[in-house]
């Protein structure tokens, strides 16, 4: 596998990573965490996760359908038993998945195959868990996944890079890099992307993150930025992933510490006095993670003092120049 030291990292995104690195910390100070609290936030994040990653890959079941689904064991009418299965299935793999978390915990191939396994079950039980063992094509993707013949030693090249490369490499980066390998390799005949999701959650819940949940209304950007790292060019996955870390990264902490109520919609923010920034250009900065910012569904919240900040930090600049 390539060094990962030869890969461009863009200041935006090392500005990224030190928010999340700033927002990490704040989170480090609450541990041990209460249970009642994170154990609502846990769920709160899984039904998320779960229902997130089966819509990208075409689930139709709604975020109510699926809580349906997984606290009360419904079927849903007009729903394929698939459907069904794929959210029961994706959620025992977030079990597995947190369970695995250990101080000691060193990465698995076999770990890879019970996620997949358990995201197969019951759908594709003859393949559940098994490397493939003939080529694939990808419809929509700008690559062909290697050799089936290849696709073991390059697995277990994967592993052994995320297991020796613990000490010098920040874990978004990790993880992001991970994921996009994975996908490449793609080792299996389906369920590739949902168990690349999963696993590379392992590498940010080891490391005491919460996971990084790429939502739906994210999808096109997902497929775009995965084409761009195909090409070279990770940048977009970087920033995708990084936003994804910070979101849940305040969910936790708005539950957690006295800023609860800072956070609101930018279309309420920039009505604001001290705002002086119309709502395009506010969520433009979100985007592009320039201010302290994350996104519920379609909509973008921020804090009053994360634009203050930008707008002062931006006149400095100016005198500086």
């Amino acid at each position: 596998m390539e060094n990962w030291k030869d890969i461009r990292v863009p200041y935006e995104v090392m500005d990224l990573l030190l928010k999340i690195d700033e927002k990490k910390a704040r989170l480090d100070l609450y541990r041990p965490f209460s249970s009642p609290v994170v154990h609502s936030i846990k769920e709160s994040l899984s039904l998320e996760w779960t229902y997130n990653s089966n819509s990208i890959e075409g689930n139709t079941l709604t975020l109510q359908e699926t809580r349906m689904v997984l606290e009360d064991g419904l079927t849903v009418s007009g729903k394929s038993i698939n459907e069904y299965f794929e959210a029961v299935n994706h959620h025992e793999a977030i079990d597995y998945v947190e369970n695995l978390v250990q101080p000691d915990y060193v990465f698995r191939e076999r770990d890879i195959l019970n996620v997949h396994e358990l995201v197969m079950d019951r759908i594709d039980k003859d393949f559940a868990g098994r490397i493939r063992n003939a080529g694939v094509r990808i419809s929509g993707a700008n690559f062909v996944p290697p050799n089936a013949r290849k696709v073991s030693d390059l697995i277990e090249e994967l592993i052994t890079w995320v297991n020796e490369e613990d000490l010098d490499i920040h874990p978004v980066i990790k993880a992001t890099i991970f994921h996009h390998r994975f996908v490449w390799i793609h080792p299996f005949f389906d369920g590739n992307g949902r168990t690349a999701r999963l696993v590379f959650n392992l590498l940010f819940l080891k490391e005491g993150y919460p996971p990084a949940i790429i939502l739906k209304v994210d999808r096109k950007k997902y497929y775009t930025a995965l084409n761009d790292a195909n090409n070279g060019n990770l940048e977009k996955l970087f920033f995708l992933v990084g936003r994804a870390v910070m979101r849940s990264l305040d969910i936790y902490l708005s539950n957690l510490d006295d800023t609860a109520g800072d956070y609101a919609p930018i279309s309420k923010i920039v009505k604001e006095p001290s705002i002086s920034y119309g709502q395009e250009y506010v969520s433009l900065l979100a985007r592009q993670g320039k201010i302290d910012a994350y996104k519920e569904g379609r909509v973008w919240y921020t804090t009053e003092k994360a634009v203050t900040d930008y707008i002062s930090n931006r006149k400095r600049k100016r005198k500086l120049d």
